[in-house]
């Protein structure tokens, strides 16, 4: 394989509000070219693209928001915005139509899985492609690491509540979120979880987190609706993969292929940000995978 190492533009910082919610996004590239949407996921922000939007902002228009709640967009009290994956898609979209993204590629991580998807069921003629980077949307997918998660989906009490904020520790962050898995070789840089865990700390942040483990129960009883999707559009779709992930399992990779035949799987050896090792390998194969599917 041939690393891409070439840099394009420098990666502008702006903001915009939508819907009364003021969001962080970046941007690199020249709005003419082919628009990739990059979604992250828990407990991060954009800022899990800074090595990725630079290998491929030559070629592409790039477009990286943080969710509300997460990163440096605006958190709205509990009171005045719900945090459902249904929200945060709801917003995603209306930023999508703020920019005037009338179709584009998406990359879906984590949480930006289930967001990305419902942008997806909601107009699935503006998706051109999709590339999962331990975006699940299987049941086979999904860990053990879950099994106390589903516990408070089940009974959504006080004491399951609070057993979830250890997922929210620097330390848990630190150690699964983004050491587990990795490879000894390729060192994961202390700002990533660092700077998760500071923004995860300002007051109320962790009862968003919270509620949104909670709504995840939502995505799961998507999942036949996302296979549907994936079945009736067929859209070009790259499972790239960290096959030491705690939480999504490589069998969540495979599983696309069951509803898009000529899906393109890639299981790399770290973890769950398969990004802070693998920055360099991921670009190419989208690079490659984009090139031929666009």
């Amino acid at each position: 394989m041939t690393i891409h190492t070439a840099r394009a533009a420098s990666t502008a910082i702006r903001t915009v509000t939508v819907e009364g919610v003021e969001l962080f996004y970046r941007e690199a590239g020249d709005r003419a070219l082919p628009t990739l949407l990059l979604l992250h996921g828990f407990p991060t922000s954009s800022h899990m693209f800074r090595d990725l939007i630079p290998r491929l902002s030559d070629r592409y228009h790039i477009v990286a928001p943080d969710l509300p709640g997460f990163g440096f967009s605006e958190a709205p009290d509990r009171s005045r915005f719900a945090y459902t994956f249904d929200n945060l898609a709801r917003i995603v979209g209306a930023f999508t139509e703020a920019l005037g993204l009338q179709r584009y590629a998406l990359y879906i991580f984590d949480y930006g899985a289930p967001v990305g998807l419902r942008l997806a069921l909601a107009h699935p003629e503006r998706v051109t492609a999709i590339i999962s980077q331990n975006g699940n949307a299987y049941e086979d997918g999904l860990s053990d690491g879950w099994s106390p998660i589903q516990r408070y989906w089940r009974e959504p009490s006080d004491a399951n509540r609070d057993a979830l904020r250890a997922f929210n520790t620097p330390e848990a962050i630190r150690q699964l979120q983004y050491l587990h898995g990795t490879p000894a070789d390729r060192p994961v840089a202390p700002e990533t979880w660092t700077l998760d865990s500071a923004l995860l700390a300002r007051p109320g942040n962790i009862d968003i987190q919270l509620d949104l483990l909670l709504d995840y129960a939502s995505n799961v009883a998507l999942y036949p609706a996302f296979q549907s999707y994936f079945a009736t559009h067929k859209p070009p779709l790259l499972a790239v993969w960290g096959r030491n992930d705690p939480f999504f399992l490589p069998a969540g990779a495979e599983a696309y292929r069951r509803h898009i035949p000529d899906a393109e799987v890639q299981l790399l050896d770290t973890g769950h940000f398969a990004l802070e090792t693998h920055a360099p390998e991921i670009a190419t194969a989208i690079r490659d995978f984009l090139a031929r599917k666009l």
